[in-house]
């Protein structure tokens, strides 16, 4: 199997994304991937360091390498948001095909020094390194029943992205642009701001773009992202309100069940149509 720099550099030049999708539990991880199966897209599996503490580092790999065999897709495993080195260490030596540090609360400096140590350890592994630059907020499990606002200190500088990218040797860059965890009780959540996404691209050049908080943004910035340069798009809140809300309906309209096997159908099922969507827009379908 091809490793995950060949599908970025593939996606980079005929200007598609790669899909993360999140997960917590085995119904959604087999969602993600029978959608996957169905529409022929590679697909990048994310665990944040709180789902991956529920879910096990081990486990989600081992759990990787069986449906890697049994579908015969180029899937690859993502700690997302580690935050410190010695967590994303833990998840190299368990298996884990790329990781990403989330060093946006500190000081630029200090993200570049740890990112360095990470990029250091993960090369031996062959393992790939996603470094974030700006801060992109709020919390991945949250509807905002107001209207968002961004902070103009918030979004990436493209000197400090070029900065960044030179001193650490970061595979791939997480961006803030206008996007943040989370989405608005709308559905919708403001418009990007491509005009910085630009900017950080001519600094940058042909460095791999990531952006994070995928859920809720409109499809017209999607696309134009992805033209500008984004590689890898991750969608984590969609996923959970899909399989949250779905579960909610069943068992309430169905008190007596108590089979999970039966009551998780329906959960399982919308993740899988909605992570088809997303590959149909992120242009990923018969890529794998």
């Amino acid at each position: 199997m091809k490793n995950i720099k060949y599908y970025l550099e593939k996606a980079q030049k005929e200007q598609w994304a790669i899909g993360q999708f999140n997960f917590s539990d085995f119904t959604q991880m087999k969602a993600i991937v029978e959608a996957g199966e169905k529409m022929k897209s590679p697909l990048i599996l994310g665990t944040s360091e709180g789902e991956s503490k529920f879910f096990g580092l081990q486990e989600a790999v081992a759990l990787r390498d069986v449906l890697r065999k049994k579908s015969g897709l180029p899937i690859f495993l993502n700690l997302d948001h580690g935050k410190s080195f010695e967590y994303l260490k833990e998840a190299i030596d368990a298996g884990y095909d790329m990781v990403h540090l989330d060093g946006s609360k500190l000081s630029l400096e200090e993200n570049i020094k740890i990112t360095k140590e990470v990029v250091k350890y993960a090369r031996k592994k062959g393992v790939t390194v996603e470094g974030e630059v700006g801060r992109i907020g709020n919390d991945a499990s949250r509807l905002y029943s107001e209207k968002f606002v961004i902070k103009e200190e918030d979004l990436t500088k493209p000197e400090d992205a070029f900065r960044f990218l030179k001193e650490t040797k970061a595979d791939l860059l997480a961006v803030s642009i206008g996007n943040f965890h989370g989405i608005e009780i709308s559905g919708i959540d403001p418009n990007l701001k491509l005009d910085v996404l630009k900017e950080v691209r001519e600094k940058i050049g042909d460095k791999f773009l990531v952006l994070h908080g995928g859920s809720g943004t409109p499809e017209e910035d999607i696309t134009g992202a992805i033209k500008l340069g984004i590689v890898k798009i991750n969608i984590n809140t969609e996923l959970r309100l899909a399989f949250s809300g779905n579960l909610r309906r069943f068992l309430n309209s169905n008190k007596e069940e108590i089979a999970p096997y039966k009551f998780l159908v329906d959960s399982k099922d919308s993740v899988e149509r909605l992570v088809e969507r997303k590959i149909n827009l992120f242009g990923s379908a018969d890529k794998a």
